[in-house]
């Protein structure tokens, strides 16, 4: 990133989170002052103490001055401390404010976005991204208070002790920031490498996670140990680079603080043999000098913190301002839902990056309260249709009626409540089996609850499990068997009791005793409700309304499954097989 770009997202990350905290941000800089005035009051009082205790023997000045001192020590640690903790406050709740931000963005952002990444790469932006604005707000401010406000205290003693050493003295301070400057731009690009690299290796776990049993299964433990050794070392190497760009500034600032020091203390025998300048005021300026090193130190490697938390904040920006395709409309009118007639009108739809239509000039009417089913073979386009309706994707071309209702001019919220879905593709939260039924309806009763496992021939198991409903299913779902998660996934449908239901071969996962149960279910779920089903087991669509083939995106045949075996090949085809399988 140019200078500009750095100065436009620090200015933002200052104006939208840091500025709220400005009080706070004050009362550290005036203790950051008081550390500089402590430090400064350090240096000043080793003249009047060599002078007065050691010189001159004052037993007054012998008691007074180490109190001073004392004090001064204790003052600096006391003010030091308390800003610390302030801006410790200022970034937690920056750091939480930014994290808010992330999780509200990706809750509300649409399919296609949250699928565009992934999940570890939100996982990376959501910590290690983060972490680093955490870094620059609360270690980069201060020091930037802190160590200015020193610096300028000590160097204004110098100048007050001996003016001629202190112009001398000085040299080393824009040396320091062509070091800065230089190292500054390694790092930048450094950070960004790393913040990828990161994000690589979080999505890798997530996976090898996820993947564990068909890790194990192909006995693929030594290749993936491999790959992640890889990754790790990637990360390692990463992390020393930056680590070293770091500490380059170290024996930099070293070497030329060697070099002054040496230069001050041979000019500075000349000035005490010629009387120009006492022991004393020798003492209290090479102590001023060295306390002026740290903060110039400090001051020399700052600029790399900033543009690190600047590269860390430009990614999670990246994420706030992405603009989801699948907007609220701006309007206040609900879905209002009468009779539950569904109708594609001319509808097509393009998945992104992709030229080819997954659906083509699709029209299809479904009447309130019946059921329609799409079949087809694989890639015809029968998802798409079914993720359409709930607005996970707008269609290219044409609309999408619900009761003579346009869904794009009518609001989420309204749209999706009137909507259940039972997919192949079953999602589940590692909770209870309660929790994870009454997620469509928080509010709905212990009996309501029960009656839906009834309807969906789930009671039988979850009263064998240990602590039946209050069992922990585990991620996903993982201690239960493919059945028992489609159940719960189909009493959850029925507990939202919603006038459209949406099946994407809800019984795929069920073993033949669990069939005819969950297809009674089935029935229950979608009596005198509209219904859009597809289903490779064209055994479970025989009664259905409405049939309708579909072909490489195109509806080529509508009908009852009578009327199909007579008139569609496609529809002839697909049965025939199943029946000889």
């Amino acid at each position: 990133m140019s200078f500009s770009e750095i100065k436009k997202i620090l200015l933002r990350l200052l104006s939208q989170y840091v500025k709220k905290h400005l009080k706070k941000i004050i009362l550290s800089l005036v203790l950051s002052l008081i550390v500089a005035g402590s430090t400064g009051a350090i240096a000043w009082l080793l003249d009047p103490a060599i002078k007065k205790i050691f010189v001159e023997q004052d037993q007054t000045m012998m008691l007074l001055i180490p109190i001073a001192i004392a004090l001064s020590f204790s003052i600096k640690g006391a003010s030091l401390y308390a800003a610390r903790s302030i801006l410790i406050n200022v970034s937690n709740n920056v750091v939480k404010t930014m994290q808010t931000q992330l999780a509200s963005c990706i809750l509300k952002s649409d399919i296609n976005t949250i699928e565009s990444k992934h999940s570890g790469k939100y996982i990376a932006h959501f910590f290690y991204d983060v972490g680093q604005v955490s870094q620059l707000v609360g270690s980069g401010i201060l020091n930037l208070m802190k160590d200015s406000f020193t610096l300028v205290v000590l160097v204004g003693l110098m100048f007050y002790q001996n003016w001629n050493l202190a112009l001398f003295a000085i040299i080393m301070m824009p040396l320091a920031a062509i070091v800065a400057k230089s190292l500054g731009k390694r790092i930048n690009k450094a950070v960004s490498e790393s913040t990828k690299i990161e994000g690589g290796l979080t999505s890798y776990l997530s996976e090898v996670i996820k993947g564990s049993r068909m890790i194990k299964i192909y006995q693929q433990e030594n290749f993936e140990f491999n790959r992640s050794e890889k990754k790790i070392d990637e990360r390692a190497n990463i992390q020393i680079k930056i680590g070293k760009i770091l500490i380059r500034a170290t024996p930099i600032m070293e070497v030329l603080t060697g070099i002054m020091i040496a230069g001050f203390i041979y000019y500075s025998g000349f000035m005490i043999a010629n009387g120009t300048m006492e022991i004393n005021n020798f003492f209290s300026f090479l102590t001023a000098m060295m306390l002026a090193y740290q903060p110039i130190r400090s001051l020399a490697t700052i600029n790399m913190l900033f543009n690190q938390g600047a590269v860390g904040a430009n990614r999670v920006f990246n994420i706030l301002d992405a603009e989801p395709s699948i907007k609220e409309v701006s309007t206040d009118q609900n879905l209002k839902v009468t009779k539950g007639n569904v109708l594609f009108e001319k509808v097509s739809f393009s998945y992104p990056n992709t030229q080819e239509e997954a659906i083509k000039n699709i029209n299809i009417s479904v009447d309130g309260g019946a059921t329609a089913a799409l079949v087809g073979h694989s890639g015809a386009g029968k998802s798409t249709i079914i993720n359409l309706l709930p607005r996970f994707y707008d269609p290219k071309d044409g609309k999408i009626l619900i009761d003579g209702q346009n869904i794009r001019s009518i609001t989420l919220s309204s749209l999706r409540k009137n909507i259940s879905m039972v997919s192949q593709d079953i999602i589940l939260f590692d909770d209870t089996v309660h929790a994870n039924i009454a997620y469509a309806n928080m509010n709905a009763s212990e009996k309501e609850i029960k009656e839906a496992c009834d309807f969906a021939a789930a009671t039988e198991f979850i009263d064998k499990l240990p602590k039946k409903f209050d069992t922990i299913i585990g991620e996903n779902g993982i201690r239960l068997s493919g059945g028992q998660k489609q159940r719960i996934s189909i009493a959850r449908a029925v507990l939202k009791n919603s006038p459209i239901i949406l099946l994407d071969e809800a019984t795929s996962s069920l073993d033949a005793e669990s069939e005819e149960k969950v297809q009674n279910a089935v029935m229950n779920l979608t009596k005198n409700k509209t219904t859009l089903v597809i289903a490779h087991r064209l055994s479970t669509i025989i009664r259905a309304d409405k049939i309708i083939v579909m072909n490489q995106g195109t509806i080529t045949d509508v009908g009852t499954h009578k009327e199909l075996l007579e008139n569609s090949m496609i529809y002839k085809n697909l049965y025939s097989k199943q029946l000889s399988a």
